[in-house]
């Protein structure tokens, strides 16, 4: 088993053994996981070092009590890319792209629900619910199959790729489509669990945010130096305060010396907590409609805007928006300069790079790894859409098809026969 945990809230510093509680009986906030560091093993390093990179090599870190309840898909250990042909475009020394779109449902929400449904199966649950853009019921979809859990989530009608409606219907769940927002579904998925043993596997859940904590670990682990700034898309707002809750952890720990600065980049048109950190607020301003291409992050009520806002300012970090334009100018030039392919709302941490490089709040020689939070092939409608015109159409006729390309943006110099 791991450390010994407790749940505490973050505002009160209540706290409470491992049970179901999504929020502080006394204070109603937000619960994180306090861990006992003292009894860690000495040579925990090495026997990190001795395991396959993944959410699990971390066990220690991770709040499970029986081993042998472990629900797995082999999640983590995504690559680290080093991203120089973007770079340059960008004007920037180091950059690294953390590929999240790897996991086995193609998002970072495996890395919770691997954690989450875990300890679903250690609380003897049965039925496992969300509330979803798309990458949540997906991986909940996914991972509860494996557990043979039974799985309900509700979404916003009309406003989830199909590439993830997809994976939770063929997955099994049981799929219920709301006439709302993400926020809507959520205020829905709440009651349903304080009145039916239902467990809820948003980020509200702590457990789940734990598995997403080794995000953090993993970079230092692979880049093998502790990055200037981390840059995350932000929706819910819990990839950001887990990931910075890992660096944390290793900063206490005594692995790294330092710690990053954690940015948070959201959608112009869903931007909560980027307007309360640049007027200095101390609670978010909750959007009432969101509404941007990147559907991953499209949320007005981030429900961990208490703990991202702490994140980013023990951090000294930021928070900055960008336009759907500049989302999808940054998903083009991240697949054209890298070959990567990555959703819309895991664009938004290139284009929140790039604008703040442009106006010099990033400096030119730092060390920068953004966070791809899930595959483009999740959300390939809007690429279709775009680059329709781009498919030349011809017979099934070499003459033309040469006739086409002389024609084209290959050049005619590039056809010589023989050329290879």
């Amino acid at each position: 088993m791991g450390l010994k945990s407790l749940l505490k809230c973050i505002n009160c510093g209540a706290v409470y053994p491992h049970e179901v509680l999504y929020t502080c009986k006394g204070c109603g906030d937000l619960l994180t996981i306090e861990y006992d560091f003292g009894d860690l093993p000495s040579n925990i390093l090495d026997k990190w070092r001795e395991r396959t990179i993944s959410v699990w090599r971390y066990r220690e870190l991770l709040p499970i009590e029986d081993y042998s309840k472990i629900v797995t898909l082999n999640e983590g250990g995504t690559p680290l890319h080093v991203c120089s042909n973007l770079a340059r475009s960008l004007g920037i020394k180091d950059l690294y792209v953390k590929n999240e779109g790897l996991n086995p449902t193609g998002s970072f929400k495996d890395r919770g629900m691997t954690v989450g449904v875990t300890k679903a199966l250690e609380f003897q649950m049965k039925v496992v619910v969300c509330a979803s853009t798309g990458n949540t019921s997906a991986s909940l979809s996914a991972y509860s199959s494996k557990a043979g859990l039974e799985c309900v989530v509700i979404v916003p009608a009309g406003k989830v790729a199909l590439g993830k409606m997809a994976q939770a219907l063929i997955y099994g769940a049981h799929v219920i489509a709301v006439h709302g927002n993400f926020d809507d579904a959520l205020r829905i998925v709440r009651k349903l669990c304080t009145l039916y043993p239902f467990y809820l596997l948003n980020s509200i859940n702590p457990f789940r945010l734990e598995g997403q904590k080794t995000l953090g670990f993993e970079t230092i682990d692979q880049l093998k130096e502790i990055p200037d700034s981390v840059i995350v898309p932000v929706g819910n707002a819990g990839n950001v305060s887990a990931i910075w809750k890992g660096f944390t952890e290793l900063y206490t720990l005594g692995i790294i010396e330092k710690l990053p600065r954690m940015i948070a980049i959201q959608a112009a048109g869903a931007s909560p907590i980027v307007d309360a950190m640049k007027s200095g607020l101390s609670e978010i301003n909750p959007v009432a409609s969101p509404e941007t291409v990147a559907t991953a992050i499209r949320i007005g009520s981030p429900v961990n805007w208490t703990k991202a806002l702490g994140a980013l300012r023990e951090s000294k970090g930021l928070a900055e928006k960008v336009t759907d334009k500049e989302i999808l100018e940054a998903q083009n030039l991240l697949a054209r300069t890298e070959g990567i392919f990555v959703e819309p709302a895991s664009a938004a941490s290139i284009a929140g790079l790039r604008k703040l490089i442009n106006n010099g709040t990033i400096e030119r020689d730092e060390v920068v790894v953004c966070v791809a939070t899930g595959s483009g092939l999740k959300d390939i409608d809007i690429i279709l859409d775009r680059f329709a015109e781009a498919i030349i159409k011809a017979e099934a006729n070499f003459e033309e098809v040469v006739k086409l390309l002389r024609g084209g943006s290959i050049g005619s110099q590039r056809l010589v026969r023989g050329g290879g």
